[in-house]
């Protein structure tokens, strides 16, 4: 028997897709800050970990607006950046069950722009709204193409994760070692 969505139940398998989703888009913030040593950053923002932020995701902001959110005390900068990998992980795991559920709606590609959209606009909006960073249409070239880009690679990895995950992918799916299962 092959590896079908009753071997790995359905939250299981959106749970994967999103860690590998996730994955996928803290590589990319790890290249672009090894390509760009020089980089910006955004302006009077921290970013995670001794690194500027390349952009909104890539800073302290999520773990205020969590903090803010939860009423909890004014964060250090190091806090912040933290609870935002915290947020980053867990968030971004769990989210990859919208692909999921979406998935057993629609048929691909509908679903993973459905997806990818609904992301998109979630930090586009959120960041403004809660975090009160400029709109979109207001953020430097560089913040913005590292966002798209970093949530281009969340999206799709999350997508083709769920679609191997399935069965669906015959070559991916038959490189798996748990296939043989």
């Amino acid at each position: 028997m092959g590896l079908t969505s009753r071997v790995i139940p359905w939250p299981i398998r959106g749970i994967l897709a999103g860690f590998a989703g996730t994955l996928a888009m803290s590589t990319v913030y790890s290249l672009d800050h090894w390509r760009r040593p020089g980089a910006l950053g955004v302006a009077g923002i921290a970013g995670i970990g001794g690194h500027v932020g390349l952009d909104y995701d890539d800073s302290g902001v999520p773990g205020r607006i969590a903090a803010n959110l939860l009423h909890l005390p004014e964060l250090s900068d190091r806090q912040a950046g933290q609870l935002t990998l915290a947020i980053r992980w867990s968030y971004g795991s769990v989210f990859g069950v919208a692909h999921v559920l979406l998935r057993s709606r629609l048929p691909e590609p509908a679903a993973t722009t459905v997806f990818g959209t609904a992301l998109m606009s979630m930090t586009f909006s959120m960041f403004p709204l809660l975090g009160k960073t400029p709109p979109p249409w207001k953020w430097r070239g560089d913040e913005l193409v590292t966002s798209v880009a970093t949530h281009f690679a969340y999206i799709t990895t999350a997508a083709v994760v769920d679609d191997v995950l399935r069965g669906r992918n015959k070559i991916l799916y038959r490189a798996l070692p748990i296939a043989r299962v």
